[in-house]
């Protein structure tokens, strides 16, 4: 739909293009994407242990789908998590939400391209030496998809439903038919690292939790969403676990198939994987849809990378330049911004394609951490309302309520714990720097206020 850009003041008038097959395909585009298909080279210093994570954290993301299945119910607004917060917390709990959760998604979109880069190396080894020419490939990955984007709302939909139905079926051919090249030997012993069980396994923790970041995916373009009550909660659980599922099979496939060693060593697992199976077209079809699902994850990130701010400028929240939208109704300066700064992130970690995996580690433990704060306060968002508002319509039962948003609760924090003091010390900085940002805009609140007052 074609429309002017409008004022932050101005209620927007959002057409609702995404059904259930869209949403489910935003929901899954995003989770199965980039974080997943190198996460075994990333895991395979675990072993066995690896595997266990993944169960814990499909168990804890069924959790956490629950409980936005249930937010989605109870307010069906666009923002997703920092409308949920805002709702429950207040303006300064919402500001902190919406600036955390907009810095998980940027920071995430370089190894979403980091990626899609090791994955092309299949195609074009040479790439391997040339470090440059690789960066600017991510660079062109994400910009591409961002052009994508501008275009609207109801284009980044057509094309994830495109995106993933291609995608899904080589792998899950692997996590599938894989199973019968697995070599059981390789899962002994249990916990092959120095470390005590818990600890190994916490470490495992940011790099499974990174692939499952998107289950709330479905309810930040609520705006733009068919019967938001019923469509964000049926694509978020289904989005969910087709993905757990996916995940477990995938991994237990690949980590089957290659040795450590070799795992260490892949910039391609999957792909890798493929071709000891079944030959070299297998792998380069595997190499194909990887490149795909990460440019599909881009794309769902994008989307919501623009949303998530656009919904908190309208409120004040954060500054009104994201709430400026183009003459297609997308709020292009937020989406301009958010590329940029994922640009420069890119640009100062790619010292080389040799350190792929270094690189990839660090944004995703950054990542996750940055996403983990808005997950630990929608999980006590429906507690606060039941407290405050009690049995109300739209508020479930209490005793359905706790049980999830425990399970949620403690997940987010272990995984917080698990990304190390590194990743959670840049967080916080990052979290805490956008704090002076908060004290300006709370100023120029007042004074419009007072200007307002002022006037006959």
């Amino acid at each position: 739909m074609e429309r002017s850009a409008v004022s932050v003041t101005a209620e927007p008038v959002a057409e609702r293009s995404l059904g259930v097959i869209a949403c489910t395909a935003l929901v899954i585009g995003n989770v199965v994407g980039s974080g997943f298909f190198l996460s075994p080279a990333a895991l395979a210093p675990y072993g066995t242990v690896a595997l266990i994570g993944w169960g814990l954290m499909s168990v804890a993301a069924m959790c956490l789908g629950l409980v936005f299945a249930r937010l989605a119910r109870i307010a069906p607004e666009a923002g997703g998590p920092y409308a949920y917060t805002r709702l429950g917390f207040g303006d300064f709990a919402g500001f902190l939400i919406a600036w955390g959760y907009w810095i998980s998604m940027w920071v995430s979109q370089p190894a979403m391209a980091l990626a899609f880069v090791g994955y092309l190396r299949v195609f074009m080894p040479s790439l391997a030496s040339h470090p440059l020419a690789s960066l600017g490939l991510a660079l062109a990955a994400m910009w591409g998809v961002a052009a994508v984007n501008l275009r609207g709302v109801g284009e980044a939909g057509r094309l994830q439903v495109l995106m993933v139905s291609v995608k899904l079926v080589p792998f899950l051919a692997v996590a599938i038919l894989g199973l019968f090249w697995v070599d059981w030997h390789r899962f002994t012993p249990v916990n092959p690292t120095a470390d005590p069980f818990l600890v190994a396994l916490s470490a495992t923790m940011p790099l499974t939790m990174f692939a499952f970041l998107g289950i709330e995916s479905a309810t930040v373009p609520a705006g733009n969403v068919r019967d938001p009550r019923r469509t964000i909660p049926l694509s978020t659980m289904l989005g969910t676990g087709i993905s757990a599922l996916v995940f477990i099979l995938g991994t237990l496939s690949v980590m089957g198939v290659m040795t450590a060693a070799e795992l260490g060593q892949s910039a391609a697992p999957f792909a890798d994987a493929a071709t000891k199976m079944w030959g070299g077209w297998a792998g380069y079809l595997i190499a194909f849809a990887a490149m795909l699902s990460s440019l599909c994850a881009l794309n769902g990130w994008t989307l919501l990378m623009s949303q998530v701010p656009m919904a908190a400028a309208r409120d004040g929240t954060l500054p009104a330049v994201f709430a400026r939208l183009n003459s297609r109704g997308v709020p292009a300066c937020g989406i301009y911004i958010s590329v940029g700064l994922s640009s420069v992130l890119l640009i100062l970690q790619s010292t080389g394609v040799s350190r792929l995996i270094a690189i990839y580690d660090f944004v995703v433990e950054l990542s996750t951490v940055a996403e983990m704060v808005p997950y630990v306060f929608c999980s006590l968002v429906e507690g606060v309302l039941l407290v405050t508002l009690g049995r109300r319509e739209g508020l479930g039962s209490p005793r359905t309520y706790v049980p999830l948003a425990t399970v949620a609760f403690i997940f987010s924090l272990w995984t917080i714990f698990g990304s190390g003091p590194q990743a959670g010390m840049w967080g916080l900085l990052l979290l805490l720097a956008g704090l002076p940002l908060y004290v300006l805009l709370q100023r120029n609140k007042t004074r419009a206020q007072h200007r307002r007052s002022d006037l006959p």
